[in-house]
């Protein structure tokens, strides 16, 4: 589409959530992201291992220098065979009083870029019918928020299409990129222009209805900023009108009946459908009609030859009985050849008589393909056929030419025209998919909030207007079932919020993240009736998982992100933080927590963050724009259920044990659990007033941070394994007799060198190392029932993970020695089969694998007739 677009002051999150979402064929960067705080070049916005650097390493990617702009600019030239002079449109949308991009956390946290474990937000925001452009539109929008202008002709438009009580077009959906292409390349056919009819008479049909109409001014705003055209409904009227009579004019719209397929008596239906289904129907006969009419003239022509050829011949055929057999003769359609012959058997006259269809059979010929070459023995033909076959093909061919020339002339014409296409198919597309969201939205009982905007210079005092959510519900969840618990949460300030597990935090921190962000791009919300503020950035932090390839562990992942929510957070922005600092040590979490906390209460945002750090409420923070909020429980039959509503107040109670039963914990750890924090309980309370003592003797400190105890002490002394002095017996026999062999071998000369003998033990959960890859083996392994198994291959890993996948073998110990080839490794497993058992060993197998040396050694008994050691 020769456009382009320059997004400033994104967030190294933002960044990578649109690699995630976008499909790029190429991807350059610039070498100012190596120059980080760290000074190494795996770039971050915080030093080594940036979420950006992740998310590329693994990538084929260019490192570029100069303006990024001008140099990606020719970079594009040049990969596209692009003119140096080929200009290219800024359609950049300014972020001016539009939200920050969603966050990748906050992204995936709510579905919005589909996450295993997440209930997907755009399956529940459009019908599943309602894919493809229309999806992706509504993603791109969710992920990209618009200005308050913008979502509030959205909304409007949402308003509108929920009352109209008249039909409404197919909304036909066209790629503009595709769009653009097919143009500019000449490549546009016939069905591809009737698409673009529909897309403009349905724009008209749009505009000729009251109800319609008012829609369709208020997708022009959203439409202008997807594509980067500013185009009035007057200007857009005109030019729909225009496009779509001129391709009424030069495309045939079906309904004409000058343009049947030619069909005559005696030829092939199926001939006449292959040679010109292809450019028949596709433009008015009006600007070909030259070339219709040869077509029809050569069709005629050919029908009189194959008459006058071809059916005396069948008349005879038809009308002769022969002795030899049934005569066969036919006028047949060779499909491969695209010709009309004489297809026969058996059809010559033994005695010519003159009698009728005998001079037509003596005009006949074999015929030929394309290379000359003689076609099967049944397919005839004339030169009478044959001229009149190839006049009709150049008919054929010239018509075909014709049309593919007035399309490629009608492309040509739209290119002028291309601006008002691209608008109008992105207006259907966004036409498209808020009908199907409101559709949707409202059978899963859904209400358009009241948005209202937030002045960009508010100060802290007057930026957390009221967001009011009256009887919200997960997103996820359908209301009219009656499945949903509806919470009011009317927020002023920050909320910390505690509950007991499963009592409904988390979910109640994605359903208001939902809400907001399809409130803010004026979309249907889950809930009875809303106001919500038109945040500049809406960011949720939930779970947090370690990055072992960026050497960070899950608490420094928390950190990082909270750090990145923390630093860019204003007065007007909407902070959720499910539980809070959870990944390291009590006290210190605790106190981190607590300081965050207090920053986002200076800064003035609304927000909410949930937490199980109960000591929070106990340090003496300074707060003023903080409430605390609880997810509440009820007392059902002596025991505590969460009641998952939103109370006042704070819910010390954690359902910690409860929780873990449900979940199928067995009972007999449920009770020393609780017995243990009795237990702990009673020592806290004895020991509040003891901050600092040493600890006991019996519990060393191991550097001065962690206590080993003795319990632990005394299983690390335990190292050695139940089959330590079997091992030692199979080994030293395992080595005595392939030394004894490999020697006899040398001495020999059946291998070339004496070879070392190394036994090599394979313990449980262990594996074989990299330089037993393609060499041969013999093993031994050793069973838990003190049984041996012999055997020889070439890759000990597979057939290790073989043996250890059967039952009983998965800790079972291997022994095995690095041989010289495969046939020494036959031969020594065959007389370890045959030995080790009169060395008092026990086997379960009695031969070789493949049987190859079945109770024969090659290696004589004496050689190895060594006592058990």
């Amino acid at each position: 589409m020769k456009t382009y677009s320059a997004e400033e002051g994104l967030t190294e999150e933002a960044i990578v959530t649109k690699l995630r979402i976008c499909r790029y064929h190429h991807l350059y960067l610039h070498n100012s992201l190596k120059n980080n705080s760290s000074g190494t070049s795996r770039w971050g916005e915080f030093g080594e291992g940036g979420l950006l650097w992740g998310e590329c390493s693994g990538k084929s990617f260019e490192w570029f220098d100069g303006s990024p702009i001008q140099e990606l600019l020719c970079k594009v030239r040049e990969i596209y065979g692009l003119d140096e002079k080929t200009v290219f449109r800024d359609v950049t949308v300014s972020l001016e009083g539009r939200p920050q991009p969603l966050h990748l956390g906050t992204a995936t946290q709510i579905g919005v870029i589909p996450t295993e474990g997440i209930p997907s937000l755009l399956r529940m925001v459009l019908p599943s019918n309602c894919g493809g452009l229309p999806s992706m539109y509504i993603r791109d929008l969710l992920l990209n928020p618009p200005s308050f202008e913008v979502a509030a002709a959205i909304q409007e438009a949402c308003r509108l299409m929920g009352n109209i009580t008249c039909s409404i077009p197919e909304f036909t959906c066209i790629s503009a990129a595709k769009l653009v292409k097919l143009l500019e390349s000449k490549e546009v056919n016939h069905i591809e222009f009737c698409r673009i009819k529909n897309v403009l008479d349905e724009i008209m049909l749009m505009n000729r209805d009251a109800e319609l109409s008012a829609i369709l001014h208020e997708l022009l705003v959203p439409a202008s900023v997807a594509t980067g055209f500013k185009v009035e409904a007057d200007m857009l009227m005109n030019g729909c009108s225009i496009i779509s009579q001129r391709i009424a004019e030069v495309i045939s719209l079906g309904v004409e009946s000058d343009q049947a397929i030619t069909s005559l008596e005696y030829i092939p239906k199926e001939f006449f459908n292959d040679m010109e289904s292809s450019w028949k129907g596709r433009v008015k006969r009006i600007h070909a009609e030259e070339e219709f009419a040869n077509v029809d003239r050569a069709a005629e022509a050919l029908s009189i030859a194959v008459i006058e050829d071809f059916m005396p011949i069948i008349s005879r055929v038809k009308s002769v009985v022969s002795s030899n057999g049934g005569l066969k003769g036919e006028i047949g359609y060779a499909k491969e050849h695209e010709a009309v012959w004489f297809k026969g058997k058996r059809f010559i006259p033994n005695v010519w008589a003159n009698t009728p269809g005998e001079q037509q059979i003596k005009q006949l010929k074999p015929a030929i393909d394309s290379k000359g070459r003689k076609v099967g023995e049944e397919w005839f033909t004339t030169s009478k056929v044959e001229n009149a076959l190839a006049r009709y093909h150049e008919a054929c061919d010239n018509a075909r030419n014709k049309v593919l020339e007035l399309l490629r002339g009608l492309s040509s014409e739209l290119q002028d025209k291309i601006n008002i296409l691209v608008f109008c198919s992105t207006l259907l597309i966004i036409a498209k998919a808020l009908f199907g969201h409101v559709s949707e939205a409202r059978r899963r009982g859904w209400m358009l909030p009241t948005i209202s905007p937030l002045s960009k210079d508010c100060v802290v005092e007057e930026s957390s207007s009221a967001m009011d959510l009256v009887g919200l519900f997960p997103y996820w969840l359908d209301v009219n079932q009656g499945n949903a618990i509806l919470n009011d949460v009317h927020m002023h300030s920050l909320f910390v919020l505690t509950g007991p597990n499963g009592g409904g935090k988390s979910s109640m921190l994605r359903s208001v993240c939902a809400a907001v962000l399809l409130g803010i791009c004026g979309l249907m919300v889950p809930s009875t009736s809303a106001v919500i503020p038109h945040f500049d950035s809406i960011m949720l932090h939930m779970k947090a998982y370690d990055s072992p390839a960026d050497g960070k562990s899950s608490f420094q992942i928390e950190m990082s992100e909270i750090r990145a929510l923390v630093s860019r957070a204003t007065a007007r922005s909407l902070v959720l933080i499910d539980e809070i600092c959870r990944g390291t040590e009590t006290a210190k979490g605790t106190c981190i927590a607590g300081s965050i906390i207090e920053r986002l209460d200076n800064v003035g945002c609304l927000g909410i963050i949930s937490t199980h750090l109960h000591g929070i409420f106990d340090l003496p923070l300074s707060l003023s724009n903080t409430d605390f909020k609880a997810m509440g429980t009820e007392v059902v039959d002596g025991c505590i259920h969460p009641t998952w509503k939103l109370i006042d107040g704070i819910c010390r109670e954690s359902l910690a044990f409860q929780t873990a039963r449900r979940e199928g914990m067995p009972d007999l750890i449920i009770t020393r659990a609780e017995e243990l924090y009795l237990s702990m309980s009673t020592n806290n309370k004895q020991g509040a007033s003891v901050a600092h003592n040493e600890p006991p003797n019996g519990s060393p400190s191991v550097n001065g941070l962690v206590e080993e105890p003795e319990s632990l002490k005394n299983r690390l002394e335990m190292l050695p394994g139940t089959f330590e002095p079997l091992r030692k017996e199979v080994e030293s026999a395992v080595t005595t007799m392939c030394k004894k062999i490999l020697s006899d071998l040398y001495n020999k000369s059946s291998i070339p060198e004496l070879v070392e003998v190394v036994c090599v033990a394979v313990g449980a959960r262990e594996q074989p190392p990299p330089s037993t890859v393609g060499r041969s083996s013999i093993y031994v392994i050793i069973r838990s029932d003190n049984r041996l198994y012999v055997g020889q291959t070439d890759d000990l890993l597979g057939r290790l993970n073989a043996h250890r996948s059967k039952e009983g073998m998965r800790d079972a110990t291997v022994l095995y020695v690095l041989v010289p080839g495969k046939s020494v490794a036959c031969q020594l497993e065959t007389l370890l089969i045959n030995q080790l058992p009169s060395r008092g060993f026990k086997l379960i197998n009695k031969a070789d694998g493949k049987h190859r040396n079945f109770g024969i050694s090659r290696i004589s008994g004496e050689a190895v007739a060594t006592g058990r050691n």
